[in-house]
């Protein structure tokens, strides 16, 4: 049987000819990432887990903070991340709104399971105690022919 041979198809035109959520989806976070970019490149200094581009509409940027303090430093270059955005989009974004969100930077903790280990005391131990019992004052020896008895537990 003949191989059918089709030429690969670009997805960015799949995505256009997409009607519904998908293409929406798709152009909006290609847009996102844009937007990323053009702050990434105003502020070289900021730490990219610091920040993410949390929504874009009509002419608003929303900038989503890990904490207070990138938060204030956002602020603090709020103005020359406006004047890039809008030099760079030709006007279309021209306001930015800064949130912060301090619980996106907590890790979830991750519970660990404990493995109890059988304890186990050979015989030569236990014959040891038992000796170390003769010699020792009558509480202590006690506790000691009773430490000796899990030999076999």
């Amino acid at each position: 049987m003949k191989r059918i041979v089709k030429d690969p198809q670009d997805l960015n035109s799949l995505l256009k000819k997409a009607s519904g959520n998908m293409a929406d989806f798709s152009t909006k976070a290609q847009s996102i990432n844009i937007l990323a970019d053009i702050v990434r490149q105003t502020c070289p200094d900021l730490p990219e887990n610091a920040w993410q581009i949390a929504n874009c509409r009509a002419d608003l940027v929303i900038i989503e903070a890990k904490s207070p303090v990138w938060g204030q430093r956002l602020q603090f270059e709020r103005n020359n991340i406006a004047q890039q955005l809008a030099m760079q989009t030709q006007g279309i974004f021209t306001k930015i709104e800064i949130k912060v969100n301090p619980h996106g930077n907590i890790r979830k903790a991750e519970k660990t399971v404990e493995v109890k280990t059988k304890k186990h005391m050979s015989q030569k131990t236990a014959d040891q105690i038992n000796e170390v019992a003769e010699n020792a004052p009558p509480g202590l020896k006690e506790v000691l022919r009773r430490l000796a008895k899990h030999v076999n537990e």
